[in-house]
């Protein structure tokens, strides 16, 4: 490389690495609205004087509009482009946070939910796609990762921002100030560049090349991406019509729905929305449930560090066998100590080290590792569609799980209700061993290969 050339290629790196973070804030964005909603149940349910049927319903209303918004995504970041479909979900963002904290009644703040339900569906789509889009080849998957970690950092500082308010108890601050990350995300969003393949697909093929050139320096490498870029659409994504013709990616298809149902019916989301409910029927007062929950979001954080360094060395299945595994023995503990009601000191801390051994089960293997085996087993002329698929999945059950748990609670009681998502983590591991393959150190074409020649789906990465 001449002396004019370093400097270049060094200024493309740092935009683009620039460019990657500032999308991977979707993810922040993502996690604080997840949550933020968790300290605030308890005040909303005392000035509303409302049930447990509609704080499920406040709680839920996000997850549904997230589904409906995920449906768009795939349409919107089509037509509209990665980097338009980002900006309106950031406006989107703002808009339901300052709804929220406006809200006047319940039935207003569901609806608010539903809006910053469809501000991270649309995201969620799209700035996994925009950045494997933008990023150099040698960072890619690191800033995938990056985005995956910004959601627990989100779902952390929501839950320290609420322990904070909880003295004063003002939950409009807690569901509004949120407003403010998303207006800089928002401001951030318009100086991104678009998506270089996103412009080839529209014929704009000299602003993808000054897009490239920005953002990679290397003219060489600028001519090579761009050629590989016009090949892969030369493979026209045609999802449906090769999900009715074709058995063989039915079934890809129907793995990555099943994974997104274990996902979300391992309980994670029930301890993210309901944390401060769990550890106030552990006989906590309100300040001790929000510092606990903050625990929880930190220890979501940390543990994450744990499948970035572990999923290309153990690879999937271990990984998974093992989190499943600790999932269903934390939760088991924990419901057998609430069905006991103990009240010694001891044994609620024990308690509650037990939930955060289930937090740890999930961040270091279904969490991540679901979202990376949705995208590997699909074929690439239906990838769109098969993990369009798998995050409608995610959202509907989540919404399910979300709506679900205080009734289960009321119904059939803690023991029973933490047994059962207990049992639910056990069957995971058998569902692991007979149907979800290996695919440590496999390319993506010799996984696709292996998937239409009709191997067992366990097997397709063999």
């Amino acid at each position: 490389m001449n002396d004019m050339a370093a400097p270049v290629a060094t200024h493309a790196k740092a935009t683009a690495i620039f460019t990657c973070v500032l999308a991977a804030l979707a993810g922040l964005m993502f996690g604080l609205d997840i949550g933020v909603i968790s300290g605030a149940t308890q005040f909303v349910q005392r000035q509303f004087a409302v049930s447990d049927r509609v704080i499920e319903w406040i709680v839920s209303s996000m997850m549904l509009g997230a589904a409906v918004g995920a449906l768009l995504a795939g349409w919107m970041s089509a037509a509209l482009g990665r980097k338009r479909s980002l900006i309106l979900g950031a406006v989107l963002f703002v808009a339901g946070s300052l709804l929220c904290g406006l809200a006047w009644s319940a039935d207003t703040l569901i609806a608010a939910r539903v809006v910053l339900g469809l501000a991270i569906g649309i995201s969620t789509f799209t700035a996994p796609l925009y950045l494997a889009e933008v990023a150099p080849e040698y960072i890619r998957g690191a800033m995938i990762s990056l985005y995956q970690l910004m959601i627990t950092i989100g779902i952390l500082v929501a839950f320290l921002s609420d322990t904070l308010l909880s003295y004063s108890g003002n939950w409009r601050w807690m569901l509004g100030v949120i407003a403010i990350p998303g207006a800089l995300f928002l401001i951030g969003v318009l100086f991104l560049p678009d998506s270089p393949r996103w412009l080839m697909m529209r014929q704009r093929d000299q602003e993808a090349l000054d897009v490239l050139r920005r953002l990679r320096g290397d003219p060489d490498v600028v001519r090579r991406e761009a050629s590989d870029i016009r090949e892969q659409l030369r493979t026209p994504q045609r999802g449906w019509h090769l999900f009715l013709e074709n058995g063989n990616f039915r079934r890809s298809v129907g793995l990555g729905v099943l994974l997104q149902l274990m996902q979300q019916f391992t309980g994670m989301n029930v301890v993210m929305y309901y944390a401060p409910r769990i550890f106030k029927d552990m006989g906590y007062d309100t300040q001790a449930q929000m510092w606990f929950t903050a625990i929880v979001g930190l220890t979501n954080v940390l543990a994450t560090f744990i499948a970035i360094g572990l999923v290309d060395r153990w690879g999937r299945k271990p990984i998974l066998y093992t989190g499943f595994a600790v999932m269903a023995i934390g939760l088991g503990v924990v419901g057998t100590m609430m069905g006991m009601k103990v009240t010694a000191h001891g044994a609620q801390l024990f308690t509650v080290g037990m939930v955060l051994v289930f937090i740890v089960g999930f961040a270091m293997s279904a969490g991540p590792l679901i979202w990376t085996l949705c995208s590997e087993v699909q074929p690439l002329k239906g990838r769109d569609f098969g993990i369009g698929c798998s995050t409608v999945t995610n959202w509907v059950a989540n919404t399910i799980v979300g709506l679900t748990f205080l009734s289960l609670l009321a119904s059939v009681g803690h023991t029973t209700t933490f047994y059962l998502y207990a049992a639910f983590n056990a069957i995971f591991i058998v569902l692991t061993f007979w149907l979800v393959p290996e695919t440590k150190g496999v390319t993506l074409e010799q996984i696709e290969r292996n998937l239409m020649s009709g191997k067992r789906l366990r097997d397709i990465g063999r």
